[in-house]
């Protein structure tokens, strides 16, 4: 796969902020069987659960990208967009919350602020009932902006692409095992079907089995890294991924307490929260950072470095004093935005840029002696 920006991509979400409710999540009623609840916000870390996106019992207005018009749900197929079985969710570059059912090719968009949903046909693919391999259990959002879903057997990988408001589907083939996984095939329904997954900052993937597996999905490769340690017995994972602060986020389909995961270690540990429900599927903004916190408070940093919002933020680290400016640079090398920051030290600051075109930046933050403080390139959408 192609590999994008070596720095953490941080997709904004929404124009209200997210530092708090930072994942999404797909519940299901406590029963035995999958059954779609709702879609929440949640807090990773306080376990606020009371924001409902959109709930089963809702109507949603529905627009065919196919028809180019709104249709009507029809609450008996499985292809509903509120159907009872649904297990994937990704939060793409434009903030929406995109998602499958799980025996249908039907792909949908949800607009959180609207509630309005649009309904991407499918043509590449045929999941079905009886087959379960053919199901796609995995989404998540790559660095590159795009949303990636996989099957259960990895017979099939989408791209599903958002270019001038227009969405589009592209098969990328089968991700095959590695030749080194032995008896822990990602292709193999006891090792490596259902779960969920995340990305990383250089658009290769991370799959978590229900059972526990992982595997690094690179270049249509996959690759057994190991079992997820210290998991309770019942913990099913249908839910991962990563939070505001760049932690691993596990959810089981049975409920219990969220855990985080140490990708390196493996070794799994509870969070101290109140996130007690059954999750089909988590969903996020941000990418894996190697090795280190999605924003780190003693560095100096610009992000998100792909802009769709009209923003940027810019973090200061508390051995910098003074004031800054802050000036943009277009790909020409002329500068088109210039703004002052006024006490620099450890505060963290909203650059506008809502008047600036589609393109490729670069941000230099400079001390009041001209000296480069940081320096990152973005690209505004």
């Amino acid at each position: 796969m192609k590999k994008t920006l070596s720095t953490l991509l941080l997709l904004s979400v929404s124009t209200m902020a997210f530092a708090q409710q930072d994942i999404f999540a797909l519940t299901g009623k406590d029963v035995t069987n999958i059954i779609f609840q709702d879609f929440r916000s949640l807090d990773s870390k306080k376990g606020i659960t009371e924001n409902i996106l959109l709930s089963g019992k809702d109507q949603p207005r529905i627009y065919s990208t196919k028809l180019n018009k709104e249709v009507s749900a029809d609450n008996k197929s499985s292809a509903n967009a509120l159907s009872n079985q649904i297990a994937t969710l990704a939060v793409d570059g434009r903030g929406k919350l995109v998602y499958m059912p799980m025996f249908s090719s039907n792909i949908y968009i949800l607009d959180s602020k609207t509630k309005d949903i649009t309904l991407l046909e499918n043509d590449l693919s045929n999941p079905t009932s009886c087959d379960i391999g053919s199901q796609f259990s995995r989404m998540a959002t790559g660095s590159d902006g795009n949303v990636y879903a996989l099957s259960n057997s990895g017979s099939q990988l989408l791209k599903i692409s958002n270019k001038d408001g227009k969405y589009s589907v592209t098969d990328l083939g089968i991700v095959k095992d590695d030749s080194g996984n032995g008896e822990n095939l990602l292709s193999k329904m006891q090792t490596g079907f259902g779960g969920d997954m995340i990305a990383d900052e250089n658009n290769n993937f991370y799959v978590f089995s229900a059972l526990g597996n992982v595997f690094k999905v690179k270049d249509m490769k996959a690759k057994f890294i190991g079992k997820i340690k210290s998991l309770p017995e019942n913990f099913s994972i249908n839910g991962a991924a990563v939070n505001s602060e760049g932690k691993i986020i596990l959810a089981s389909a049975k409920g219990g307490v969220f855990h985080t995961l140490n990708l390196e270690t493996l070794q799994s540990e509870k969070m101290n929260n109140n996130l007690d429900m059954p999750i089909y599927d988590l969903g996020s903004p941000y990418v894996l950072k190697s090795n280190k916190a999605t924003v780190d408070n003693n560095k100096n940093d610009i992000y998100p470095t792909i802009v769709s919002e009209g923003f940027v933020n810019v973090r200061m680290a508390d051995n910098q004093k003074g004031n800054a400016n802050v000036k943009v640079y277009n790909v020409s090398g002329n500068l088109v935005s210039n703004q002052t920051i006024t006490n620099i030290s450890n505060s963290e600051n909203r650059i506008e840029l809502d008047k600036l075109v589609s393109g490729v930046y670069v941000v230099n933050v400079e001390s009041e002696n001209g000296k480069t403080i940081v320096s990152k390139k973005i690209i505004v959408k």
